[in-house]
This record gives C-alpha cells, structure tokens and sequence, in this order.
C-alpha cells in the first residue's frame, strides 16, 4: 500500500461519522501491544486554545532538547501534519505501512488515526508526548493511557449534541482525562469543583490565558518560562492579506470580533455549532458575506447558513463551492477548519 492508497483508505473511514466510546480503540491498541502505556503523556483538553497550547508546550519540550510527538487535529495543509516529531510530519512511507498493517479494525478514521500516533510515538522513543483531545475527553478516542499530566485549557459550550447541554456538563466531560495517580493543570478556579477529585494534584493557572496555561505547565516540569505561543495555520493567519480563523462556537468568535472590521468574509460552518451566536457576532462587522457549502457531512448548507446571516448583514450571497471564492476578493475567511482546508493552498 503506498502513501495515496492508505490516505484514501483511512479518509474513507469519515463516512462512519463521529462514534463515541473507546472499546474499538483498546481493541486496536491491544494489538498494537498497548503503546499508549510506553510514554510520558501530556493531555490536551478544552474548548478553544487547545492546538496552539499543545504545540506551544511540545515546541518548548523540542527546545529544551527533548523528542517530542505531537498530536492535534483537524489538518489544514496536510493530512500528516497532525503526527508530528520534533516538527516533522510522519513520513509517507511510515503512515502507509501503519494503514496497511493494522488496517483490518472498525474504527472510526479519528481512532484508527489515534492509534496510528500512540504506536508511531512509542515506536520512536518519544520522551513526551503533547496529544490535543479531538472532541470532550471521558469518551474521546486520545483518552486510554493510565497515566499523564493533564491539562484543561478554556471551557465553552461546543459540541452539546455530544458533551452535554450545559457548560458544567462539558467540564465534567473534559475531566475525563484526569487521572487519580497524575497531576492537572486547568484554565482557571472556575471549574475547580469538577476536577479537584478527580487528579492526584490540581494546579490551576494564575492568569486565564493560554500562556498562562502552557508556563504553568512548564514550571510543573522544571523549565523556564516561554514569552510567546506557537502560531497555527488557521487560528487568526494572516496569509496574503486574508485573515483566516477556523475557530467555529461563541467564544472563538468572541476572540475574532475585536480585529475585523468591514470585511468581505467568506463562511461556512458545521451544523452541530451554534452558528447564529457566532453570526451575531462576526456578520455585523461585515460588509459582505459569502455562505459556501463545506465537504462535509456535518456542513451545515449554504442557503441555511445564508438565511441566519441575513439577520446581521445585508449583502449575503451563496457559493455552492469554496474553491470558487476567491474571485469575491475575501478579506476574512472563518467558521470552520474543514472549510478552510478546502482552499488554504489556493490563498
């Protein structure tokens, strides 16, 4: 099987959907030999903040001379990009013989990619590993070592079809990756009700930043202070004078609000968000909005989303294809990682 044969492969595996629970996974990783259980983890859980916090932390591990796997999601350039060592993607050749040797499983893409990731790390040795929670924690596919340090960056209302209904709800889903024998660092006191049981130690952040997050945790570890955090493609990029953020519930639009103003935004969203409490947000300060369709069975239509951004801006037209937008001249591109994935390497 080589790289295109096993990327279809596992790519095809996306039409099973999201499927909660963590039997599938063990059973994978039992014959893997249980390579999850054969390095230091830190956990990665949280709303928003969790991608650039966990390369932030694995970047600071890679400077102080350590070998570091890294694991976020979703990909926006490359589909490797999201299993890296030390900054490089895993290599084609690696990626395939994985999805050949192990590709007779029923995982979902996200666990058979999570496996994938725990055997390539422990297979090369890693002295750490920064693995970002794909969605919640208790039931999240990355939850199935014995022991880590966990770290628990802001917490909002996101995926409540999943994770529950109210922001409690989705704490307590979150503390899920908490161990009794580890440490973890959380966000802020707001939550510390829900997780001081849960860890051996709860050390919580002094400030409610994600710098703040990620210092505490590096002092936890015995190393100096970083002044900045990593930059990730599509998390408020810059890149030819387009303004790209595939932050996609409230409180990314919160964060995006305060550097756009009468922009040209090109938007598409996934259905399970609240996309009109992102809309009331974003649209206004827009003077022209371009809903597309986005390759995904989770997309929300473009003539919904346009209908919910009529409420709070007057020109809103329909483009059924997000390859074609460019011809808009957008200024802002936002709502959904998934989208922006789809023309990131055509801006």
């Amino acid at each position: 099987m080589n790289y295109d044969e096993a990327l279809n492969f596992i790519l095809k595996k996306q039409s099973l959907g999201i499927m909660p629970g963590l039997s599938r996974i063990y059973k994978l990783l039992s014959v893997m030999d249980n390579p999850q259980d054969k390095i230091k983890i830190i956990h990665v859980a949280g709303t928003n903040g969790k991608g650039t916090v966990s390369a932030t932390i694995a970047n600071a591990l890679i400077n102080n001379g350590f070998k570091v796997g890294l694991f976020t999601s979703p990909w926006v350039i490359d589909y490797r990009e999201q299993i890296q060592i030390n900054n490089e993607f895993i290599g084609k050749e690696d990626f395939a013989n994985y999805i050949d040797k192990y590709k007779d499983n029923d995982c979902s893409e996200f666990e058979f990619l999570t496996a994938i990731m725990y055997k390539y790390f422990a297979d090369n040795n890693v002295d750490y590993a920064v693995i970002e929670c794909g969605m919640g924690g208790k039931e999240d596919a990355t939850n199935v070592e014995m022991n880590n340090l966990a770290v628990i960056t802001s917490i909002s209302l996101d995926h409540t079809d999943f994770l529950g209904s109210t922001i409690e709800e989705i704490a307590e889903n979150k503390s899920g990756i908490c161990r009794k024998s580890s440490d973890c660092v959380l966000y802020s006191a707001e939550f510390e009700n829900i997780f001081k049981d849960k860890c051996r130690k709860l050390i919580i952040s002094p400030l409610s930043d994600n710098l703040s997050v990620i210092n505490t945790v590096l002092g936890h570890l015995g190393l100096e202070s970083v002044n900045s955090t990593v930059k990730l493609p599509a998390r408020q990029e810059r890149k030819n004078g387009v303004l790209l953020d595939g932050g996609h519930n409230v409180a990314a639009a919160k964060a995006l609000e305060p550097l756009i103003n009468d922009e040209v935004a090109v938007i598409g969203m996934m259905k399970d968000k609240d996309v009109d409490g992102y809309l009331s947000l974003i649209a206004p300060k827009c003077k022209k909005i371009i809903a597309v369709d986005v390759n995904n069975q989770r997309a929300l239509s473009s003539k919904q989303l346009a209908e919910i951004a009529k409420k709070y801006c007057s020109d809103v037209v329909i483009e059924n294809s997000a390859e074609s937008v460019l011809k808009f001249n957008p200024t802002l591109i936002c709502g959904s990682f998934y989208m922006i994935r789809e023309i990131y390497n055509l801006i």
